[in-house]
């Protein structure tokens, strides 16, 4: 019911910044972010609840990445800093109702198309 759209991957250098967007048809309780490499499972990054009063990073991204939603939270950002090649993955993003699982996908009932980001090393 909630239409998610991802935008702002690409391919940059380790080292590097990309800032991903994420455009919601609807409002959600909690907009989160994960990813996926090739052969892997998909693995939480990062999720913010509506007021932003609760953020959660994974270990992995913690320090590096930042999670932040416009005035209207439309659009739900997650802007990365010193990317590494490990970071390589196809991102998502998803929205939620609630935050009592906030790391399993299960948690989350909408997700989008996903992104490519891929980091050259």
């Amino acid at each position: 019911q909630v239409h998610l759209v991802e935008s702002g991957g690409g391919l940059v250098q380790a080292g590097g910044s990309l800032r991903l967007s994420c455009v919601a048809s609807g409002r959600a309780y909690a907009m989160g972010w994960f990813r996926q490499a090739p052969g892997k499972e998909r693995e939480f990054v990062a999720v913010t609840d509506w007021s932003e009063s609760r953020t959660l990073y994974a270990e992995s991204v913690q320090g590096r990445f930042t999670l932040s939603r416009d005035s209207a939270k439309t659009t739900a950002y997650l802007q990365m800093t010193s990317l590494k090649p490990e970071d390589t993955a196809v991102y998502y993003c998803a929205s939620a109702n609630t935050m009592l699982r906030p790391q399993a996908t299960s948690n989350y009932n909408d997700w989008g198309q996903g992104t490519q980001v891929t980091v050259s090393s």
